[in-house]
């Protein structure tokens, strides 16, 4: 299959070698930050070219006729900080739709002139430190991302998962500075999404996929501290994910083929002042992995849209929506030894979709706006598992998971300027439904040889059905201060509550203050420091589960706190330069100790299943604390580059109160990008990750002995709780890209291959007993049939370490 493709390159290549000169075109809206309002008379140019103009009446702007290429997009306005959009790519096949919000600034920092050197600060009042972007350009043709916005956020500063952190290479989870998955929340245009990758751990989030179609984005911003108080339920990161409109003046689209998906995408009007975006995709990731020999099988469609009406000057509405449907299992591969067959026959089947629709309304006020969102997210899990070698009866189960969740939310908030005052306030209500029929054997019953019982079988079971309430209010309140307005403040306090966990309306017990500062030494550099307290619900996963008389033992649960202390530089040398350097601390309690094993969820980890279903008691304490070192060159020359370097510790308690290191405690990150424009429309790519190793908990080979014919794995030595570490993970991916432009059509061609020098990716072993060389049996020490405590087995310890290479070669068509 893959010789098709090169041949198809080569002939494209011979065949349009001589293609005319094309051009393409560049529109948008300019709107002022704070207030919404719409920006008359901006000026908007492409940097290094004669292409510019001035937005009009109605805030827009359109470069038409501009040859098809990247350049860097800048927007400038006298009282207002300079915005640069840099690696915009201008093709025959789409016009580029970009809108942009312009932050008002002081005119004068003491007796410099503010340059334009801060256009490419990322930060704002309310967040000045902690916060990174990417366009939508930059996400397509970030190396080994594959068009997956998890995979590219992953690369950003403090953000581990994909092989870091203790996570599986193949997963999306993602890990800020030491916090679970779990501790992030996404916004999709004000809408929150508690669901972005297929396949997801129930309660914990990630998976081996993102859902969300990156043709639809215009930027991403992640806020690893200082978040606004509007943000509810968050305890290391928010994700916004702001998705362009569609083209109003034309039908337009692409459609996507590689080795891993295809994917369609279409756009236009609908009306006089409604567009739409639409999009199908469906993976056939199974059969490349099948091809590459890999154990992996998953398989998915996913859909999304956006429609955007003006109701009116003041006011225009947005629906939105996603969807995904999964189905994951593990297949034994063709070079395998009989003991891993087994061990991989022992991973549950999943099965699982979801969605999330919403609508957002926002209407324009006098020196503000207001905005409501209503939206309604919904997830059906399934998972099974049988003693492997076992006929599927439920005497043989191991695992029966049949869980769902819906939560139904609306949000309001008020967002108001006043001289050099900014303020915002607003309240949020949320409806949750949960179902959980879970069973899981977690030890068999063990009898000695007069067959007396040495240690009874432990099973989970129980069925669950939970209706709650949340709710929640913020306010913040940001003040330029000095007479050159060289110092920004910003504090906001909120409260959540619920109506299910016994202290839930005390809304006292989660009062949340935060404050931020930013005050600019120079016109290039600032000096930033937030502190702030942010509290999260325990999972549906936890307050749902029930002992075996129906009780829900977990209701006293609280919320989890954590703490943020963090304080940094920025440095703004050039127009398209940015370095920071912070340091950060973060302070958790009430975090959620397992009462069976006494270790928190925190050093559990996460897998395909789900993380909660226990009783847990919110005993925990945890700290994670370090500095980040930041560099980015936007497109400079035809050169962009990125590096970070991340040191920590992440540390939390169990039942004796001593701090272990968590399943995230890494230590080490490190990433680089380097990418460069080659002239006719080539450009390559090279991506560097690093990451120490991550620590795992050894197998108690007695009990693991004992247990294995039961439920299929090795029982972990709690006693020993991640004292032992992973090699560390290192890989290079590798992108090239070439496009051919023609009259309304564009056809970009790419090879994206992770991982080229095939390094290996550290893994944790996993427990078996030997088995004979026809995978018929086990083999034992006395050449008996296995005894139920496996007495006479072989146990063998199995290196999960492999070198894997992911190739992609695909083409996308716009038109």
């Amino acid at each position: 299959m893959l010789h098709r493709y090169w041949l198809l390159l080569l002939l494209l290549g011979l065949t349009f070698h001589l293609q005319a000169q094309t051009t393409g075109q560049i529109s948008g809206t300019v709107r002022d930050r704070a207030t919404q309002e719409v920006l008359p008379g901006v000026t908007v140019v492409l940097e290094g070219t004669d292409f510019g103009t001035a937005t009009d009446e109605q805030g827009r702007y359109k470069l038409a006729g501009v040859p098809t290429g990247s350049y860097n997009l800048r927007a400038s306005f006298v009282g207002y900080e300079a915005l640069l959009r840099s690696n915009v790519s201008v093709t025959s096949g789409n016009a580029n739709i970009i809108n942009l919000e312009l932050s008002a600034g002081a005119k004068q920092l003491g007796e410099v002139t503010v340059t334009a050197s801060r256009a490419i600060r990322v930060a704002t009042a309310e967040t000045p430190l902690s916060v990174q972007r990417l366009n939508t350009e930059e996400i397509k043709t970030y190396p080994g991302g594959n068009f997956d916005i998890s995979k590219v956020v992953q690369s950003l500063p403090g953000v581990g998962g994909g092989g870091t952190g203790g996570t599986a290479g193949f997963r999306n989870d993602i890990i800020i500075r030491g916090g679970a998955p779990n501790e992030n929340v996404y916004y999709l245009d004000g809408i929150e999404v508690p669901v972005i990758n297929h396949f997801a751990t129930q309660g914990s989030t990630g998976g081996p996929a993102g859902i969300l179609n990156v043709s639809f984005i215009e930027d991403v911003t992640l806020s690893s501290s200082a978040f606004e108080a509007r943000y509810d339920n968050a305890l290391s990161s928010v994700l916004q994910f702001r998705q362009r409109d569609g083209n109003p003046e034309r039908i337009q689209g692409n459609v996507r083929l590689s080795g891993t998906e295809v994917a369609g995408t279409l756009e236009g009007p609908l009306a006089k002042n409604t567009t739409f975006l639409v999009s199908l995709r469906r993976s056939y990731l199974q059969l490349l992995f099948k091809a590459l020999d890999l154990p992996i099988r998953p398989n998915y469609w996913d859909s999304q849209f956006k429609v955007t009406t003006k109701l009116s000057e003041k006011t225009t509405l947005t629906a939105l929506g996603l969807g995904a449907l999964d189905h994951f299992e593990l297949a034994a591969p063709r070079n395998s030894s009989p003991d891993k067959e087994y061990v991989l026959r022992s991973t549950p089947t999943y099965d699982q979709w979801n969605y999330t629709t919403g609508l957002a309304l926002r209407h324009l006020l006098p020196n503000g706006y207001l905005n409501v969102a209503l939206s309604r997210t919904q997830l059906e899990n399934k998972l099974d598992l049988f003693e492997s070698g076992k006929s599927k009866d439920e005497a043989n189960r191991v695992l029966l998971t049949r869980s769902g969740e819906t939560e139904n939310k609306l949000r309001v908030d008020v967002n108001r300027t006043a001289g050099r005052w900014q303020y915002a306030y607003g309240a949020s209500g949320q409806l949750i439904h949960y179902d959980n029929r879970f069973q899981r054997r977690l030890r068999s019953e063990i009898r000695d040889a007069q067959g007396a019982v040495v240690a009874p079988e432990v099973t989970v079971r129980f069925a669950s059905d939970l209706n709650f309430v949340r709710f929640g209010a913020f306010a913040q309140a940001t003040r330029t201060l000095l007479p050159s307005g060289r110092l920004t403040l910003s504090a906001g306090v909120r409260t959540d509550g619920n109506s299910f966990t016994n202290d839930g309306r005390n809304l006292l017990r989660t009062l949340s203050p935060r404050v931020s500062a930013a005050y600019a030494l120079t016109d290039k550099l600032n000096l930033n420091a937030s502190v702030g307290r942010y509290y999260k619900i325990p999972p549906s996963t936890i307050l749902g589960f029930r002992d075996a008389n129906g009780g829900l033992v977990n209701q006293d649960n609280r919320y989890i706190r954590s703490d943020h202390y963090v304080a940094g530089l920025e440095l703004l040398p050039r127009p398209n330069t940015r370095f920071t350097l912070e340091g950060f601390y973060k302070k958790y309690s009430h975090y959620p100790v397992s009462v069976r094993d006494g270790i928190s969820l925190a050093n559990l980890g996460g897998d395909f299943a789900a993380l909660g279903n226990e009783a847990v008691t919110s005993t925990g304490r945890g700290r994670t604390y370090g500095g980040e070192f930041f560099f980015q060159q936007k497109l400079t020359r035809k050169t962009f580059a990125v590096v970070s370097y991340t040191v920590f510790r992440s540390e939390f308690s169990g039942l004796d109160g001593r701090y272990k290191p968590s399943a995230w405690d890494s230590r080490h990150l490190v990433s680089g990008l380097l990418g460069r424009k080659l002239g006719r429309n080539w450009e390559v790519g090279l991506k560097y990750r690093f990451a120490a190793g991550s620590p795992y908990t050894p197998f108690d080979l007695e009990a693991s002995r004992q247990n294995y014919l039961a439920i299929g794995t090795g029982v972990l030595d709690y006693s020993q709780l991640n004292t032992q570490r992973l090699g560390s993970f290192q890989q290079v991916d590798f992108r090239l890209d070439k496009k051919y432009n023609f009259r309304r059509l564009t056809l970009d061609f790419y090879v994206d291959v992770q991982n080229v020098l095939l390094a290996k990716s550290p893994a944790t072993p996993s427990y078996s007993f030997q088995r004979t060389p026809d995978n018929s049996a086990f083999v034992s020490t006395d050449g008996q049939a296995l005894r139920p405590d496996g007495a006479n087995a072989l146990p063998i310890l199995i290196d999960n370490e492999s070198a894997l290479v992911t190739p992609t070669i695909g083409f996308i068509v716009e038109f």
